[in-house]
């Protein structure tokens, strides 16, 4: 018996820039990056949310004024409007109006498809840029807080399918990410303090210093201080980064450390019909298991305490119907198989051992799920109690 072998490595890479007013002409940071890219000829397609478009009513003329001074590059001026959120990622429709402008355009491997919205925008069209041509460069521009610091920085791309979340999807880095705080400041109290759970979440599992910190600029970042919230976003992205870098970039093994907090969280935007954010259910996710982690042995009351204050303090909503865990046939629960069918392998869930560390386990006990979810319950409701006889 003989047989061939192959073996090779690919190496990404891809900045991040933080920045103010990027489209405005005398900012030079695209500018710079496209002079900085091979010189032939090129074009650029935008995708845009709809929802930033009527937010931000003059960005489709700054940005053909913009690319009027960029030579190298040819701006396609029919720029795609989609809608925002996870409407763009649960219709196949919107996939296929990105594919069709690839086609009419002729968008080509040596061009760019720039995305310029939430997450959910930019994983349908990073998912449409990576299929059409077998990888078109893709250049994000997120406009959320939970985009900036987590899902636009990324290399997930992808679109809801069959009823599951990014059940059909993609690995594939961006060209580059282009942050820009001036999109933060049109968005609602909360979608700006949705994105703040991802934050959290990177925090509990990396760093116990950036967790304090977030304790103690909790106000600031209700009040929506902008240095405040630049440093999170930048804190976070760094941290995300650092992960993604790390020995498996494209999630090969069962374990997804970046996703604590997730299992139920992503069964949470399903069961609520999209209706319940993804940073909102994340933070319900945290809070269940960081209860469930204390449960276990593995973190301590006083610290499973500082956790659910942090998340208050914050107006997260924790004991939404949908993560009540009330008996073993609570749907949610149908959250931790599919978060198992999707990686394959063993379930692989991360805990808390302390604050800013955790450990994996492969099971998870339901009558202890059970629990956890009660005492999350309780303490609501004993906080409310408290505050009532104030």
């Amino acid at each position: 018996m003989s047989h061939l072998e192959q073996s090779f490595s690919v190496r990404f890479q891809y900045k991040i820039f933080f920045t103010t007013s990027l489209f405005k002409r005398s900012n030079p940071t695209l500018l710079n990056f496209f002079s900085e890219q091979p010189s032939e000829v090129r074009k650029i397609l935008f995708v845009v949310d709809q929802q930033v478009a009527e937010a931000h009513p003059n960005l489709l003329e700054d940005i053909e004024t913009y690319f009027n001074q960029i030579k190298p590059i040819n701006l396609v001026k029919d720029i795609l409007i989609v809608p925002g959120g996870e409407v763009s990622k649960n219709d196949v429709y919107y996939f296929n109006q990105v594919i069709e402008a690839v086609n009419v355009y002729g968008i080509d491997r040596h061009s760019y498809i720039a995305a310029i919205g939430g997450g959910a925008v930019l994983d349908m069209v990073g998912y449409a840029a990576t299929v059409a041509h077998r990888g078109v460069k893709q250049i994000r521009i997120p406009t959320t807080v939970l985009s900036q610091n987590d899902s636009g920085i990324g290399v997930k791309n992808g679109i809801n399918y069959k009823g599951k979340k990014n059940f059909v999807g993609t690995f594939s880095p961006p060209a580059a990410v282009f942050n820009d705080n001036q999109f933060l400041l049109t968005l609602s109290d909360r979608d700006y303090r949705s994105g703040i759970a991802e934050a959290i979440k990177v925090a509990l599992i990396k760093d116990y210093d950036f967790f304090v910190w977030l304790e103690n600029n909790a106000d600031a970042l209700v009040k929506r201080h902008v240095e405040s919230m630049d440093y999170l976003i930048k804190r976070c992205a760094q941290l995300h980064l650092e992960h993604i870098g790390g020995a498996d970039p494209f999630e090969t093994g069962s374990a997804r450390p970046l996703d604590f907090g997730h299992w139920s969280a992503h069964k949470i935007e399903q069961l609520s019909d999209f209706a319940i954010t993804h940073g909102e259910a994340v933070a319900m996710g945290i809070a269940l298991d960081s209860a469930y982690s204390f449960l276990l042995g593995w973190l301590r009351e006083d610290k499973l305490l500082r956790v659910l204050n942090l998340l208050k303090q914050l107006s997260f909503d924790i004991i939404n119907s949908h993560i009540q865990i009330n008996d073993l046939a609570s749907p949610v629960l149908i959250g931790l198989t599919e978060f198992q069918e999707h990686l394959g392998g063993k379930l692989t869930i991360t805990l808390l051992t302390d604050l800013g560390q955790k450990a994996e386990v492969n099971e998870m006990i339901h009558p202890m799920l059970v629990k956890a979810s009660h005492y999350v319950t309780a303490y609501v409701r004993d906080c409310l109690i408290t505050s009532d006889n104030k």
